[in-house]
């Protein structure tokens, strides 16, 4: 006659394993951080101001460039805090 193992298999998932913060998983996202880190990249994008040139000058093109790499910035953010809320 064998003894019961008592350990866990592998692969098997332990009460709790799911939760945020644990081994493996991601804190879930605080809705004040993201809120600041959203504040703070919008306040950068308006900080920049607009360009009065013509649409065609080299400034304009650099100005769309860096605007657009704040919005992707932002978009991240937002997307990593909703990556964290659906594994909840």
């Amino acid at each position: 006659m064998t003894t019961p193992n008592t350990a866990p298999r592998p692969g098997v998932p332990l009460p709790g394993q799911h939760l945020p913060g644990t081994h493996g998983q991601p804190e879930p996202a605080d809705p004040d951080r993201i809120r600041a880190e959203i504040d703070e990249l919008l306040a950068e994008l308006d900080a920049g101001g607009g360009h009065s040139g013509p649409p065609e000058s080299a400034e304009a093109g650099v100005d769309i460039t860096r605007r657009a790499r704040i919005l992707e910035q932002a978009h991240d953010v937002l997307v990593q805090a909703l990556a964290t809320v659906d594994k909840i």
